[in-house]
């Protein structure tokens, strides 16, 4: 499920335009294209710094062989664990229950189960030198202590259309940590956050399933819906 990397992407974007710059390299960092400002590590956390690092200063960034590498850079990760929320955070449902959506024109009813757990982010603040990397890295734990931005939102596409679903922080109460990445020219402060996500997972009626006829079993823009069942009570008057 890669749709929070997305939501996470566009969460980072918000700080970026949040951020105000204090330095003459942060102030080119803040008018730089996200793309370039704020960089995904592929696959793995930047506890290897170090080596995260190197291989950021030897990625041809501008399309232009040699060293193109920018400075200041943020470098962030998603861990590939996950750990299932407690249930005193979190309600999973396992079993499925009927929905509709409101938007849903067909207005067809659907299925859906829940799962909620938690993901590890980190984020690697480098620069030339130490204010700069602070006043990021000081600037980002400002601005997740605001309730708005302690929670972003994930897409989530079904039945052709989007659907929104939370992403909490765990906790504002988190600490930049410097980290020693093997060079003197550059400063850097790492800072873990722990994500706890709701993963919706939506059910349709299969092909060969009873369904409504309001759509193709199968389909997954335009998918049926299941039967629904109404009683209607008629009464009776007594003379």
């Amino acid at each position: 499920m890669n749709q929070l990397r997305y939501g996470y992407a566009r969460w980072l974007n918000a700080f970026h335009q949040y951020f105000a710059p204090t330095t003459r390299a942060t102030e080119e960092w803040a008018a730089r294209d996200l793309s370039t400002a704020i960089v995904m590590a592929p696959g793995r956390m930047v506890d290897s710094a170090e080596d995260m690092m190197a291989a950021w200063r030897k990625n041809d960034n501008t399309g232009q062989a040699g060293m193109s590498s920018h400075l200041p850079v943020v470098i962030t990760a998603l861990a590939k664990d996950y750990v299932p929320a407690g249930g005193e955070y979190s309600r999973q449902l396992a079993r499925e229950v009927d929905f509709t959506i409101p938007d849903d024109p067909k207005a067809r009813v659907f299925r859906l189960r829940q799962i909620q757990g938690d993901r590890r982010a980190q984020l690697l603040f480098v620069a030339p030198e130490e204010a700069s990397a602070r006043s990021m890295a000081l600037q980002f734990c400002q601005w997740i202590t605001d309730f708005h931005w302690r929670r972003f939102t994930v897409p989530y596409e079904f039945a052709g259309m989007v659907h929104e679903w939370p992403v909490v922080l765990e906790t504002p109460d988190v600490m930049p940590q410097a980290v020693d990445l093997g060079q003197k020219n550059i400063s850097g402060l790492v800072v873990d956050l722990n994500l706890r996500e709701t993963i919706p997972v939506f059910v349709a009626p299969k092909p060969g399933e009873p369904n409504d006829g309001k759509g193709t079993p199968g389909d997954a823009l335009d998918p049926a819906g299941f039967p629904v069942v109404r009683d209607y009570m008629q009464s009776t008057n007594v003379i």
